[in-house]
C-alpha cells in the first residue's frame, strides 16, 4: 500500500464544476490580450499593473518570471514584449494584496491545507517572515535576525553538513544562485537539487555526452533562417506563447515545420499573432504543416523510421541526403549507428510510433533535401525512462544532416522556468565538475567538497530515511512540483526544520518539518533599493543571453529582502567567523558578486561592462561555433532501441500536462480554454474507444490507480473527457496527479521523475480496486 494520506498535501478531492466547449483552433489573438489585462488590472490596478507590463522584457527593464524563451537581439514591441502567460505570472508578483501577520493569526496550516493550489495562490504576496513552532497550529511573526539564527542553530547541529537540502527553483537569479551554491559548499555539502532535476536534466545529459555541452546551440535568428524547424513533445501555444511568433516569422521566410506530439496543440496548429493586424481580425495563421500524433513514448521509434527512410534515400542517391563531409570530420561511431539502423523496418516502427507510414514518409520527404534543421523539444521527451536515449536519437538525425553548427540548424531545448539554465552555469548541481570545484577552491581558499550531493528524488528519499533533516529552499512549490506527493510529504514532515524563500503562500508551506520558516523575498519586478540605487540581478535564457533585470515597482512591505542579501545573512548566521568569504561586501555590492562569477566561471569576462550593454551578451557555446567539448573532440552517435510498453489488459498510459491557466506549479484560474475545458482541473482526457471499451461515457466520474513496484497509489474524483488522444493514452494536469508518479520510476542516467509514462487503470468512482 501507498503512504497514508496527509492532511494538506494534496489538492481537495472535490469538483468545481467541469464546462465543456469546443476545442479552439488557433491561439492567442484578441482573447489573450483581453485575459491578461483583466487579471493584470484586476491583482495590481491599473497604475501598477500598467507600469509593470511596460517593462516587462524591455532591455533595461525586468525579466519575465515565468518561461526562458529569449528576448529579441534587435528591436521589441514597446507595447507588449510579453506573451498571456507572462502577463499573468507578473500580475500575482504585483498584487496589492499582502499577508501579514494578522492573516496566519486568523488562518491555520491545516485551515490553509484545504484549500486548492489556486486558492492557496491567490491569497497575496507575503509580507514579513513567519514562523512555525514545533507542536504550532499557526505560522507567527519573527524577525529576520531570528529566523537566521534558528536556521544557523539547525545547521551546525546537525552531525554532517550532508543531513541538509538546499533546493533551487529556477525564479533565483544568477546572483543569488552563485551565492547560495558558494554558501552550500563552504557549509560542506553537494546537496543542490534543483528543478532541472525534474525537467530538462535528460537534455542536459544527452547533450553533454553526445555533443560536449549540456546546453541547446541555436539563437532566436536561427530560426528565422531554418528551413525544417522539428517539436517534438512541447506545447509552446501554452508554455512557451512567444515561441509561436519566432515561428510564425520562419514560416513566413520558407520554414517547414513539424509538429510530433500525442496531442494536437492549439497553440502548434494556429496562432493569431495580436501584434499584427491580420492577428487582430482573426485571419489565423497556421503553423504546423505536418502533424505526426505520436503515441506516449512513441518519439523514438518514429525518429528511427524517419531515419531509416532518409538513409535509404542516401543510399540510392549518395551525398544528397546526409552531410558526409560533415559526418566524417566532425563525428564518430556514424557507420556503427547505421548498420544498427538497416536491422530495424521503417513501416513497424511508424506502426510502433502510432503514427500512418504515409506520412512518416511526407516528413522524411522534407527532411531530405534539407541541412538547416532545428529540433526543438520539453518534457514531452524528458519525463521517460529512456528520455536521454530519445533525446540522443534527434541529435543522430541532427548529425546525419550536418545540421549543429551552422545557421539556421541545431539543437534548441526549450526551457521552462525563466533562469533555470543560468542557475546550473552558477555552479547549481549536486554533480559538480572538478574544474569548477577547482576554481571555487582558488578563488575563494576553502576546500569544496567533492562527493556527489542529492538530486530531487534522491533528497527526497534521504529525508523520508531521516538521512536529511533540514530542507532549505529558495524558492519553488517543492510539494506541489514533485512526484510521489504522499511519500514526497511524509518525507518533509519527517524534518527538523523546513525553510521557504518565497514570494506568495504556496502548499510547500503547510506540510512542513518540525519547525517551519518562510522567508518573503523581493520578485522580479519589485525595485531593490540600496540607498538611492535600484539594483538590479542577471538571468540566462533558453538560448545563453546574459541580460539585466531590474525591478520597477514599490514592494508591497518594507520587510521583504532580496534573495541574494537572504543567502548573505544566511551564510553568516550559520559559518560566523569559519567563512572565507566577504558576504557583508556581497550584500551591499552586486557588481562585487559578478567580479567574482566571472573570474570564477568561464564566459564571463568583463561581466559588469557586458550585463549592462542593451540587450546583455552571449556566453560561448562550443556547438553554435562548430566544435565539440567531447574526449574525443568530436560528436558522438549513440545506439538504442526503441522502448514500446506492454500494457495488461485494462491499462493506459498517461501524461502529465499543464492547463492554459498555469505555469509550472502556479495555477492562475481553472481554465483550459485552448482544449475546450472550463472551471475544473480533475479531468481525464481519454480517446472514445477506450472510455467505450470501459464501459463509460463522456463525463463520468471515475479513479485513477497506479500499482508500479507493487504498490498501489490512487488519485479520487476525476471527470472523464473524450479528447483526440491516441488509443490507450490519456492526460491529466498536475499537480494534481502526481501522487501518481512512482518516486522509483525515473529516466535512466538523468534520473527524471517519468511523469510522462504512468501506468494506469481507470475505475469509476467509488469502484473496488
Amino acid at each position: 500500500m501507498s503512504e497514508n494520506p496527509i492532511p494538506g498535501a494534496e489538492n481537495p478531492e472535490k469538483l468545481t464544476g467541469l464546462k465543456k466547449g469546443e476545442i479552439k483552433k488557433v491561439a492567442a489573438g484578441i482573447p489573450a490580450v483581453v485575459s491578461a489585462l483583466e487579471m493584470t488590472v484586476g491583482e495590481a490596478g491599473f497604475q501598477r499593473g500598467m507600469k509593470a507590463l511596460l517593462n516587462l522584457n524591455q532591455k533595461g527593464g525586468f525579466d519575465c518570471p515565468s518561461c526562458a524563451w529569449p528576448d529579441p537581439d534587435d528591436e521589441r514591441s514597446g507595447i507588449a514584449e510579453y506573451c498571456e502567460n507572462g502577463a499573468r505570472a507578473v500580475a500575482e508578483e504585483a498584487t496589492a494584496k499582502k499577508l501579514t501577520a494578522e492573516f496566519f493569526s486568523r488562518h491555520s496550516v491545516q485551515e490553509l491545507g484545504k484549500l486548492s493550489d489556486y486558492e492557496i495562490g491567490g491569497k497575496g504576496r507575503i509580507a514579513e517572515p513567519m514562523y512555525l513552532p514545533a507542536g504550532g497550529t499557526h505560522y507567527q511573526p519573527i524577525t529576520w535576525d531570528a529566523a537566521f539564527a534558528r536556521i544557523g542553530t539547525a545547521l551546525n547541529k546537525l552531525a554532517s553538513p550532508d543531513e541538509a537540502v538546499f533546493y533551487t527553483s529556477g525564479r533565483t537569479s544568477n546572483e543569488a544562485a552563485f551565492l547560495y551554491q558558494l554558501f552550500v559548499r563552504e557549509f560542506g555539502t553537494n546537496n543542490l537539487p534543483d528543478c532541472s532535476n525534474m525537467c530538462h536534466e535528460s537534455s542536459g545529459t544527452a547533450l553533454g555526452e553526445s555533443l560536449g555541452i549540456g546546453k541547446g546551440s541555436v539563437t532566436l535568428n536561427d530560426f528565422y533562417h531554418a528551413e525544417v524547424i522539428m517539436i517534438l513533445g512541447q506545447n509552446p501555444g501554452t508554455n512557451h506563447p512567444r515561441m509561436l511568433t519566432a515561428l510564425q516569422k520562419a514560416k513566413a521566410n520558407g520554414a517547414t515545420i513539424i509538429s510530433i506530439n500525442p496531442l494536437p496543440e492549439t497553440g502548434l496548429m494556429g496562432f493569431n499573432n495580436p501584434q499584427r493586424v491580420a492577428g487582430v481580425l482573426g485571419l489565423n495563421s497556421s503553423l504546423t504543416d505536418i502533424f505526426l500524433q505520436v503515441k506516449i513514448n512513441g518519439d523514438m521509434a518514429l525518429l528511427k523510421a524517419i531515419t531509416l527512410l532518409l538513409l535509404e534515400e542516401e543510399e540510392k542517391n549518395p551525398g544528397t541526403v546526409f552531410d558526409q563531409q560533415f559526418i566524417q570530420q566532425n563525428t564518430q561511431g556514424c557507420a556503427e549507428y547505421l548498420e544498427d539502423l538497416k536491422a530495424y523496418n521503417a513501416q513497424q516502427l511508424a506502426a510502433e510510433a502510432g503514427v500512418p507510414f504515409a506520412q512518416v514518409q511526407e516528413a522524411a520527404r522534407v527532411l531530405a533535401g534539407k541541412s538547416k534543421v532545428i529540433a526543438c523539444w520539453a518534457m514531452g521527451l524528458t519525463q521517460h525512462k529512456n528520455a536521454v536515449a530519445t533525446i540522443k536519437e534527434i541529435v543522430n538525425l541532427l548529425l546525419l544532416k550536418g545540421s549543429i553548427g551552422k545557421p539556421g540548424a541545431g539543437t534548441c531545448p526549450v526551457r521552462g522556468h525563466s533562469n533555470v539554465q543560468g542557475d546550473r552555469t552558477m555552479g547549481i548541481f549536486e554533480r559538480p565538475t572538478a574544474k569548477f570545484l577547482d576554481s571555487i577552491e582558488r578563488n575563494f581558499h576553502f576546500a569544496p567538497p567533492r562527493g556527489h550531493g542529492y538530486d530531487v528524488v534522491e533528497c527526497i528519499k534521504a529525508m523520508h530515511a531521516g538521512e536529511a533533516k533540514v530542507f532549505f529552499a529558495l524558492g519553488g512549490n517543492f510539494l506541489s512540483a514533485t512526484p510521489d506527493t504522499r511519500f514526497t510529504a511524509a518525507a518533509l514532515q519527517k524534518c527538523e526544520l523546513t525553510v521557504h524563500v518565497s514570494t506568495k503562500l504556496n502548499r510547500s508551506h503547510l506540510v512542513h518539518g518540525q519547525e517551519a520558516l518562510i522567508l518573503p523575498c523581493l520578485g522580479r519586478s519589485d525595485k531593490d533599493m540600496r540607498g538611492d540605487e535600484n539594483r538590479f540581478v542577471s538571468c540566462e535564457n533558453s538560448m545563453g543571453v546574459i541580460q539585466l533585470s531590474r525591478g520597477v515597482l514599490t514592494p508591497i512591505s518594507e520587510h521583504l529582502l532580496s534573495e541574494p542579501e537572504i543567502v548573505c545573512r544566511l551564510a553568516k548566521a550559520t559559518l560566523g567567523t569559519r567563512s572565507n568569504v566577504s558576504w557583508d561586501k556581497y550584500a551591499a555590492d552586486y557588481d562585487l558578486i559578478r567580479n567574482d562569477i566571472e573570474r570564477t566561471i568561464p564566459g564571463f569576462a568583463d561581466y559588469n561592462e557586458r550585463v549592462r550593454q542593451p540587450g546583455g551578451f552571449y556566453l560561448p557555446n562550443c556547438n553554435r561555433s562548430g566544435a565539440f567539448d567531447t574526449p574525443s573532440g568530436k560528436a558522438h552517435f549513440h545506439i538504442a532501441a526503441p522502448e514500446t510498453p506492454v500494457l495488461k489488459p485494462g491499462e493506459l498510459m498517461m501524461m502529465t500536462i499543464r492547463s492554459h491557466d498555469q505555469f509550472n506549479t502556479t495555477v492562475y484560474g481553472l481554465n483550459d480554454r485552448y482544449r475546450g475545458i472550463y472551471n475544473e482541473r480533475r479531468v481525464i482526457l481519454m480517446n472514445s474507444k477506450d472510455i467505450q471499451e470501459r464501459g463509460l461515457q463522456n463525463g463520468d466520474l471515475v479513479d485513477l490507480h497506479n500499482h508500479f513496484d507493487g504498490i498501489e497509489r490512487v488519485a479520487h474524483q476525476f471527470v472523464v473527457v473524450e479528447y483526440p488522444i491516441p488509443e490507450q493514452c490519456t492526460a491529466t494536469y498536475f499537480p494534481e496527479t502526481n501522487v501518481l508518479v512512482p518516486i522509483t520510476s525515473v529516466a535512466e542516467k538523468s534520473n527524471t521523475p517519468t511523469s510522462k509514462m504512468v501506468i494506469l487503470t481507470v475505475k469509476p468512482h467509488g469502484a473496488l480496486a
